[in-house]
């Protein structure tokens, strides 16, 4: 077996799907779509370096391997990274080689990053290969299914409408609030609970516009939000309505599309999970952040399942969903994922390196 490298060219992707035929994993899913031309970085496209292992056989090379490493705008400080090799042509060093070109390569990167990250999935070959190389695991993330009623609705004060006698009519309304996605304070919520939760792999500044475009526009499938707030009160004491809303406390976006579950089968797609993003206000204490969690999971899993994707991270939110996955009130869809990180520096050989000239 005579393996070469060269920088990926046009073309090279129908022949290593048909090389590598079906997904293993969702990363396979999600990171085959990096693999493209190399990228100066310069003409508005993100700076990336991508390989191609060939076998030669009679003098003709046939793709059976890739690599890339690329920059991303979210979370700088670190680069994508994605190896793919054919099933016929593991253990065979070529894996290892196309790592040790990628890290090379990334010493070129314009914004002097150099540390690679990439998601596996326990149990894997690619997992085995990560663990192997020194990149280890920095997060780990589930998606989670919240089955109907798994949580007790909250119970909110009688409140005292217009001066009349306290009810249970309108109990909640000032607390519980739909909010349109375009909201500047569900933005602002939203960019600072997200940042909150990525210490681990900051994202570095989120502008609005950033934290619209990725979590609230129409484009990302968001089509409605629910907001628990702070039950606002009244300078003018209980008998007078206030003139301002309490502050968010919890928020939840829901997507139009409802979420695929990879462990449900053809009989439950009647009862498809709404895919949803839940968060808090960072400023919370823990117990109080843990509790607006809850408060909010129990109003959106009242009557039907939604789905979630819980970090290891998000404190507040496993500390609503851990005790229903334990008592089989919840469900975890699919696989774990891990977020697999290395330290440099690692010793590289210069010749297993692509020429600038050739990677230009």
């Amino acid at each position: 077996m005579a393996i070469e490298y060269r920088e990926w060219l046009e073309g090279d992707d129908l022949t290593l799907l048909e090389v590598w035929g079906g997904l293993e994993t969702e990363q396979a899913r999600q990171f085959r779509g990096a693999l493209a031309v190399s990228s100066a970085g310069t003409d508005g496209t993100p700076w990336r370096r991508c390989i191609v292992a060939e076998d030669v056989i009679d003098g003709v090379g046939i793709p059976v391997a890739a690599g890339v490493v690329y920059e991303a705008s979210l979370h700088p400080e670190r680069l994508w990274s994605y190896i793919e090799v054919a099933r016929d042509h593991r253990r065979a060093g070529i894996g290892a080689t196309l790592l040790t070109m990628l890290r090379r390569e990334a010493e070129q990167a314009p914004s002097g990053v150099t540390k690679l990250r990439a998601k596996v999935q326990p149990g894997t070959a690619g997992a085995a290969f990560a663990e192997a190389f020194g990149l280890a695991p920095i997060q780990r993330s589930r998606l989670v299914v919240v089955e109907p009623g798994a949580l007790k609705l909250p119970v909110f004060p009688a409140k005292n409408d217009g001066g009349g006698p306290a009810n249970d009519e309108n109990a909640g309304s000032d607390v519980v609030m739909d909010l349109a996605t375009g909201s500047v304070e569900l933005t602002d919520v939203v960019g600072r609970y997200y940042t909150s939760i990525h210490g681990w792999d900051s994202p570095g500044v989120l502008s609005v516009g950033q934290v619209q475009k990725l979590f609230l526009d129409d484009l990302t499938g968001a089509h409605g939000a629910l907001v628990l707030r702070v039950e606002p009160g009244s300078a003018f004491g209980a008998a007078v309505s206030p003139s301002k809303k309490g502050r968010i406390r919890a928020f939840a976006v829901s997507y139009a599309e409802a979420a695929l579950d990879p462990a449900a089968d053809a009989s439950a797609q009647g009862a498809k999970a709404t895919d949803v993003f839940v968060g808090h206000e960072p400023a919370l204490d823990s117990d109080d952040a843990a509790a607006a969690v809850r408060d909010l999971l129990s109003l959106l899993a009242y009557q039907h399942p939604v789905m979630l994707e819980l970090d290891d991270s998000m404190a507040a939110l496993r500390a609503a969903v851990e005790p229903l996955l334990e008592s089989g009130k919840a469900r975890q869809a699919g696989a774990d994922t891990l977020v697999v990180s290395d330290s440099p520096p690692y010793p590289i050989d210069s010749q297993l390196t692509l020429s600038q000239r050739e990677m230009a």
